[in-house]
Formats: structure tokens, sequence, C-alpha cells
């Protein structure tokens, strides 16, 4: 784990709610010149600690209004195995997110489409089609209550 600091912690919770904000206006909010923040947000970035910068499309404004939850079980649970079904999944551009998981299913994927025919299309032309698939069982979002994508930093 690497020590950030409370100007470290600071600078990326402006990044994360903003990331067009500018190095001269974190400067400003942070009472410091826009040197050390520009060298300090250049040190994060070869860190890792920040991977990138993206923009947030509201799913909705382009007609993406299905989320669906998917439970799969699969039926072999060699590394391969696991390894050939989540390659397979994370390449497809409608799963958003793939997680191996513990408990009564094996992976836990999250697909955003448009609709109900698109995701019995998905299930027909790529889901059921994958390495490895044993059960599916879908959970669909009847709402949104909290989506972020910002990552609670603070002082270690």
């Amino acid at each position: 784990m690497i020590h950030l600091d409370p100007i470290d912690i600071k600078i990326l919770q402006l990044l994360q709610a903003n990331a067009k904000k500018t190095i001269k206006e974190i400067a400003v909010e942070l009472h410091l010149s826009t040197t050390p923040i520009f060298d300090r947000i250049k040190k994060l970035e070869r860190l890792g600690i920040i991977d990138k910068y993206v923009a947030l499309v509201n799913p909705d404004k382009i007609g993406k209004c299905l989320t669906v939850l998917v439970d799969v079980t699969i039926k072999d649970h060699s590394r391969r195995g696991i390894e050939d079904f989540i390659d397979y999944m994370i390449a497809l551009p409608e799963v958003m997110e793939c997680h191996h998981v513990t408990g009564d299913s094996d992976v836990y994927i999250k697909v955003l489409l448009e609709d109900m025919e698109a995701y019995n299309q998905f299930v027909l032309t790529k889901l059921s089609v994958a390495p490895n698939v044993g059960h599916v069982q879908s959970r669909f979002s009847l709402s949104t209550r909290k989506c972020s994508t910002q990552i609670s930093v603070t002082p270690q």
C-alpha cells in the first residue's frame, strides 16, 4: 500500500468528483501553487493510483435502460475453465462488470442493455454460447439508488 498524505488525498477527492478540474483550480482550492499540484498528480499517475481519466456517460440518455445482475455457475472449476469463461465475458461490450465470486455462483456479471428483447438476444447469442456455462440466474434492477465511481480515500 502506498502512503498518501492529506494533500494527495484531497487531490484524489477533487479529481474523482470532477476529472476536468484544472491544475490551477486544484491549486487555488488547496492554497498551493500549480507546480506542486502538477508534480503530485504526475506522481499519483506514475504510481498507478490514478489509473485513467474517463467521461461517464448517462446510460438512460443513450437508451441503455435495463440493468441486469447475472449470477453464473460454471461447469469446470479448473483455472483454465474459469479464465476461459471470464475472458469471454470481459470482451463483451454489454458486460459492465465481471467478478469471480464465492457463494452459490461462481461469476457475477452486470449487464447494461436497451430492453428485455436486447437481454433475450444477449442470452441466446452470447451468454448461452459462452464456454463453460452451467447455470444462469438473472435479476433485473428496478431502479438504481446509488452508482458511484468515487473510491473513498482516507488517511492511513
